[in-house]
């Protein structure tokens, strides 16, 4: 087995993983069928395919929530459908149309069975406020910052699955799934966010103190760190021979980053964006943008830079 992967997959049979699809008649069609054939199919060839059974609900009505839970239960929930950030998630009613579930109702059910359920995935567009709640009970929940095409929700889930099913921890699969995205050629790797239960732990990353994190999502938005990811990747300060020399320059202990032996350098530099972002480090991100100067300084990427760093206030 794989160094990451926990108990939970070494020791039990028959990890029952519940798709929960809603696609309303009122809202924009969604590929939620090929979605979840595509799932179905990699599981079905993985090393591990012995250890998961998958279920399925369609158009799942509020009511078929709980009770999917009660008859399936599930160490796995997987939302397939829409979102719309603050409202909720997007459930059908008695006819068929649009049903709204919030995040807070949604974190009531999932406390419930928070003994049982060790990972919720919300592949619907802005879910990461459903994310969020839902994180205060479960272990790892999955949600999107922002809008995600059908494509992109698509890729993450097959690479998320195609990952689990070959024996790899949840945190991997996470950034295998972001991984897919990637070489699919969609610049939306970064919408998928993994959110984990408060002083649950991890071995890659720290607790990250909540006030440090929200203060700088305030000012560097997706696009930012898109930038920042991709112009560490060219620089060629992501490459192995260069990683521990950066997070020297930068002033973070290399052996705190468990990703930093990540094979592919987009990896890297990815998780290290990611990572200094969500714990509000301002000076190690101003020293990678010092970095990249040295490299762009003249270039078309000059100005990108010196918007990242006066919204971060580099001295």
């Amino acid at each position: 087995m794989p160094e990451d992967t926990p108990d939970l997959y070494h020791n039990q049979k028959g990890q029952k993983i519940l798709i929960l699809a809603a696609n309303p008649k009122s809202t924009t069609p969604l590929r939620l069928d090929e979605e979840v054939r595509e799932i179905d199919a990699g599981l079905q060839r993985a090393k591990h395919r012995d250890q998961f059974v998958l279920e399925q609900k369609w158009a799942v009505r509020p009511r078929d929530i709980p009770r999917a839970f009660l008859d399936c239960n599930p160490q796995i929930v997987h939302f397939s459908g829409h979102g719309l950030g603050e409202e909720g998630l997007v459930f059908e009613d008695e006819s068929g149309q649009s049903k709204l579930v919030s995040g807070d109702a949604l974190a009531g059910l999932f406390q419930l069975f928070a003994n049982h359920i060790e990972c919720v995935v919300l592949n619907g567009c802005y879910s990461e406020v459903q994310a969020n709640a839902i994180a205060q009970h479960i272990n790892y929940v999955i949600g999107m910052k922002k809008a995600i095409g059908d494509r992109a929700a698509i890729e993450f889930a097959v690479g998320f699955y195609d990952a689990l099913g070959a024996g790899h921890s949840i945190e991997f699969a996470y950034k295998f799934g972001c991984a897919a995205i990637r070489l699919a050629g969609i610049p939306e790797q970064l919408t998928p966010t993994l959110k984990k239960k408060p002083f649950y732990g991890s071995k890659d990353q720290p607790p990250v103190p909540s006030e440090l994190a929200s203060e700088l999502d305030q000012e560097l938005n997706d696009s930012d760190r898109e930038v920042l990811t991709e112009l560490l990747i060219r620089s060629g300060r992501a490459e192995y021979s260069a990683r521990k020399a950066l997070c020297v320059k930068i002033g973070i202990e290399p052996n705190q980053l468990g990703f930093l032996r990540q094979s592919t350098d987009a990896d890297f530099a990815l998780e290290l964006i990611s990572y200094l972002h969500s714990i509000g480090n301002k000076q190690a991100l101003c020293k990678i943008c010092s970095e990249l100067e040295i490299v762009f300084k003249r270039g078309k990427y000059s100005a990108d830079l010196e918007n990242i760093k006066s919204k971060i206030n580099c001295n």
